[in-house]
This record gives structure tokens, sequence and C-alpha cells, in this order.
């Protein structure tokens, strides 16, 4: 195979990133990571080497970057405007969109990020209950807000219900207000749901987290004891909404939350998000309804913008077709079987994770279940892998590989070629 080699770190451009930018990049990949490019299920690095792209973004371009569709629709946008700060046409479509595909969607109200969406949703709980903990998961990412950086990645985990700030800069006293349990342990959720029943104000819960899926019956118990107590329960689907179905991971899964977060595919690759929900709690963002006490302030300069919002409808647009999550899936459990067998049949101790959609090896041969479990992994191993790949033109992040749409059979069996050869580079150097 051809190993192609990174962006030189002398290059120009990392030079210059090096100088303006903390740590020389944006925060996600490394600092010799430079993207000039993308296309269907490909991308392409300023020295003109190209890959098959399992980073996707992050998540949004679910049906391939640059999709005709969607670039149609923004370019007719462009020329009559960017953004209003006020309601407009498109706006208003892809939340009837959203209400119509997603189970737990009465009304919508836009922001610009997951992060937002997420740390709104809880706002909306603790209106709702007049309450101000929030239980959430150990390991689960709901955006960068100082709530959700409570027990996002412990590296040396406390006990539970206690969580641990995740990072500089955020006040302590924000751990006394979140609750923390382990994901997949319904027993555990049931016995701190019943404690402390009469301060919490909503849970929040990715029903797949991160890569880890629910075991089978604890989504439906955790909304059985979230609705027999009258707790809303927010998913946040930010990652899964429109990706595991056109309605989500609570149409996968077969749970209807009280919330929803979501994000990445329904922008269309813009600046776009979303908190969607039952009309009761949702009204706490409507002025004339609700006494100043109980009223949400929310406002967004780009929320709902229109730009974003046409994106949005021609992706969901494409999504809806005859054939299109089958086609995903059909080429994400091909990746993750073959995969597998790589991983068995160079003796490596791993296991392939997650949903055809979204998955990716844990090199241990533990159970994985919670966060927790996920500690016992080699992650240097892992990161070595990823860096082989990237040498091989397979550009991913860190920890997933997202299947889009646009993923070729010529891109799935470069993969698997490339997977078998940085296997090999990896037992060689045993």
């Amino acid at each position: 195979m051809n190993i192609q080699t990174p962006v030189d770190p002398t290059n120009e451009l990392v030079e210059q990133a090096r100088r303006v930018l903390p740590g020389g990049s944006f925060g996600n990949m490394p600092p010799e990571v430079i993207l000039k490019e993308g296309k269907g299920g490909r991308i392409y690095d300023e020295a003109g080497k190209e890959y098959v792209d399992f980073l996707l973004g992050s998540g949004p371009m679910f049906i391939g970057h640059a999709h005709p569709e969607v670039t149609a629709a923004v370019q007719a946008q462009v020329p009559l405007g960017t953004t209003f700060f006020g309601n407009n046409r498109h706006g208003i479509a892809l939340a009837e969109a959203i209400v119509d595909a997603v189970a737990c969607a009465e009304q919508v109200r836009f922001v610009c990020s997951g992060t937002e969406a997420d740390l709104y949703a809880m706002r909306a709980a603790r209106a709702f209950r007049k309450r101000d903990k929030i239980l959430k998961f150990e390991g689960g990412y709901h955006g960068m807000s100082d709530y959700a950086l409570v027990s996002l990645a412990p590296k040396s985990p406390g006990n539970f219900p206690r969580g641990s700030i995740d990072s500089a800069g955020i006040p302590k006293s924000v751990a006394d207000e979140m609750v923390v349990a382990a994901f997949n342990d319904i027993d555990m959720v049931k016995s701190l749901i019943e404690e402390q029943k009469d301060e919490l104000a909503g849970v929040i819960v990715e029903p797949f987290q991160r890569l880890i899926p629910p075991r089978p019956g604890f989504l439906q118990a955790l909304r059985e004891v979230t609705a027999e107590h009258g707790i809303p329960l927010i998913f946040d689907e930010v990652v899964t909404g429109f990706r595991f179905a056109y309605g989500g991971a609570q149409e996968y899964y077969g749970v209807t939350p009280d919330l929803c977060t979501l994000g990445k595919i329904v922008g269309g690759g813009f600046a776009l998000a979303a908190i969607a929900g039952r009309a009761d709690i949702m009204k706490h963002f409507d002025r004339l309804a609700m006494t100043d006490e109980d009223f949400i302030f929310q406002v967004g300069t780009l929320s709902g913008n229109p730009v974003a919002a046409v994106a949005g409808l021609a992706t969901l647009d494409v999504l809806k077709r005859p054939g299109t999550y089958e086609g995903v899936f059909a080429n994400g459990r091909r990746l993750m079987d073959t995969l597998s067998e790589l991983l068995k049949k160079h003796g490596f101790k791993a296991q392939v994770i997650g949903e055809p959609p979204l998955f990716d090896i844990v090199f241990t041969d533990q159970p994985i279940k919670d966060y927790r479990d996920t500690l016992k992994a080699d992650t240097a191993l892992l990161k070595r892998f990823n860096q082989a790949l990237r040498a091989r033109g397979i550009m991913k992040g860190e920890s997933k590989y997202y299947v889009s749409v646009a993923h070729t059979q010529a891109d799935i069996d470069h993969t698997i070629a490339a997977w078998e050869d940085a296997l090999k580079e990896l037992k060689a150097a045993r």
C-alpha cells in the first residue's frame, strides 16, 4: 500500500498556526493536519493528499462533503441574506421538519451549537421543575459548558454520585449541582433518583454514550423511573439525531424522552443546533406565556439563520429517500465485522464497539459497559494505529469512525486494505 506522509511540520501554514493559535490548532486535530477540501466521502489536505474521511467534520457531514443539493440551496440563499435576527421561512420549515421527524418534539428552539442546546435543555428542566440538580452519566459528553464538564473524562474517578470537574476555570460549586451515575447501571440510577427526587430538575443522557450502546432495557427503565417521579428526561441527540434513524436514537431504541438536543446533521454542516420537546416545557422560552421568574431568556445572533436552515432542510431531504439508512448500516456492519476479524487475525486483544453508523476499536478484551471500563483500554496503541492509518489515507478522530451516506465501496475497500497494512505494522513493532 502507498503510505502517505503527513504535512511537513515545518510547513509555513503549520508555523503560522503555531504563532497565532494556542497549541498551533483549533483544539481539535493535531497541528500538522491542515485540511483544504472535501468532496463526498473524501477530504484533501493542503499538500494535496487524499483521505477517506471518517471524521466528517466531527459528524455533521453525514451525506458527504459539498453535497450538490446542499451547495445549491446555500448558494441560492446567500445573495438574499445570511442572517436577520428574526424569523425566516426556512428556519420555520426546518422546525416543522424536526417536529415531524422526532417523537418527543412538539416545539423547537434554535441555537448555534450542541453546547448551547444541552445547556438550555438543562436550564429548561430546571425552570420546569423548579429544582437545581441534574443527573448525568460519567463519561457522557454534553458540550463545553461548566455543567457538562463535570465527570466527562475523569482520570481517577471518585465515588458516585459526586462528580469531578474536568477543566480549569470552572467553579468548584458547579459539581454540587450535578449528580453523577454509571451508564448502563439502572439499579444505581433508580437508587439515586429515589434518594434525590425532590432535588432533581432533570436527567440528561446520551442514549448511545460516546461509543457505548445502552444495554437492553436500560433506556426503557430510565424512562419509566423518570416518568414515575415527573422528572424530565433529556436525550442528548446532538450526535445520534438523524444518524441512527430519521427519528434519531429515540426511534432506533424505541424510547421517547421529554426533551432532546440536536446538532451536527440537522444544520447540514453549518452552525445550527436545537432543543426540542414537550410544549409544556418548551413554553418556558415564551415570554408571553411565562411570568418573569419562570421565563428562560435566550437569544442568539445567528440562531435559526436561513443559510444553516436551508442546508439542514436539503440534508434532511436526502436522508428521507428510500434506502439511505439501509446503505449506511450495511456499510457500517461490513466495516465493523471486517475490522473485528482483522484484529483477531493479527492477535490483538481488542474489540469493535458501537453501532454501524458510529464505532471504533477499544484495545482491551474486557467487557465495556460504562466509562470506567474504557479506562482499561490501551489508548497509546489506539493512537499509534490512528497515526498509521492517517499515513495510509484514512482520516478519523482519536475515537470514532463516522460512516456517511457518501462512502463508496471503493472507500470501504481502501479502508480495509489500510487496516490490514497498519495492523501488520503494529504487530511487527510489538
